[in-house]
């Protein structure tokens, strides 16, 4: 049976976008990697997030009006408004949840869904 997960792999086509968002944006801890193909790994507690380089990546919402409802992933955070701040100081479009709890959804430099919720 599953214990544990232990990473995600999401494409993107321009790394050093993906690198500015995830690791400037959004706080991220970047960590070494011993692989052969471009891609950047981060180190969230005990899981990691794997960015892969993909140039021809295509990223179509299926749900545009609300984009929780697409592929997404989502990180805790203690503060909502802290996350709401950056994503907004460097120009990232931002959804709050529509639920009514403390949650947003953004989008990374390719489309790809990032929610973000506040867990106290």
């Amino acid at each position: 049976m599953i214990t544990q997960c232990l990473h995600t792999a999401i494409l993107v086509s321009d790394l050093k976008a993906a690198e500015e968002f995830y690791s400037k944006v959004l706080g991220l801890e970047k960590i070494d990697r011993q692989l052969k193909y471009p891609g950047i790994w981060y180190q969230i507690g005990s899981y990691q997030l794997h960015l892969i380089l993909h140039q021809n990546l295509h990223t179509e919402l299926q749900n545009k009006e609300k984009w929780g409802r697409n592929y997404h992933i989502a990180f805790a955070v203690s503060s909502l408004e802290e996350a709401k701040k950056s994503l907004e100081k460097y120009g990232y479009g931002l959804q709050m949840s529509a639920s009514g709890r403390a949650a947003l959804f953004t989008k990374d430099p390719d489309g790809n869904i990032i929610e973000i919720s506040q867990i106290n």
